[in-house]
């Protein structure tokens, strides 16, 4: 997909604020820092539209980018590291919740992991979460560029043993600082446009 006029729209952290216009909108769910704001970046080819950050925990609000007017990328605060206080945490999560279980167009969630480490108590929850949703996702093993070429199927294979035992859910890697494997998730992302 060529990507021309993509654009920031909204932070918005309840429901009134939420675009109206009806539009499918592509989810991102992970951890702090897993790279869900250069995903966007990646995907669809600038530099800076998604901000970025080195210090995780950054994003505090739900974020939507308006892709050409035909759908929209998501992206929701990570969970772990951020230095937010337990009341900030409940209240994130609350609307994240929120956003998730009650959105009616969300299209796909897109779940990124980090491919080097085997996921986290915190991956497994929020998979777990996932999957109670309800909703289509696929699961992005991120940063694949970190590793030799020949090792990335193997170590998406063992993620996905790892998170997804029977097999039955779609695992990919990704790398946002190399700009591979983008046509494979473009593929998955056109299904719910």
């Amino acid at each position: 997909m060529i990507v021309k006029n993509p654009k920031f729209e909204i932070s918005a952290v309840k429901p009134a604020q939420y675009p109206k216009n009806g539009l499918p909108e592509i989810v991102l769910v992970g951890k702090s820092n897993v790279g869900k704001s250069s995903f966007i970046n990646c995907m669809i080819n600038r530099k800076r539209l998604a901000r970025t950050s080195s210090e995780p925990g950054k994003t505090r609000q739900i974020n939507f980018y308006n892709i050409d007017e035909q759908f929209y990328f998501v992206d929701l605060p990570g969970y772990g590291y951020s230095k937010m206080s337990k009341a900030e945490q409940e209240q994130v999560g609350k609307f994240i919740e929120d956003y998730l279980f009650h959105r009616q167009e969300i299209s796909l969630i897109i779940f990124l992991v980090d491919i080097r480490h085997e996921p986290t108590a915190n991956d497994r929850l929020m998979y777990d979460y996932v999957i109670r949703c309800k909703l289509p996702f696929i699961v992005l093993a991120n940063k694949a560029d970190k590793i030799a070429p020949t090792k990335v199927n193997d170590f998406v294979a063992n993620i996905q043993k790892s998170l997804n035992p029977i097999g039955d859910n779609i695992f990919l890697p990704f790398s946002s600082e190399k700009k591979i494997y983008l046509n494979s998730v473009w593929n998955e992302i056109e299904k719910y446009i």
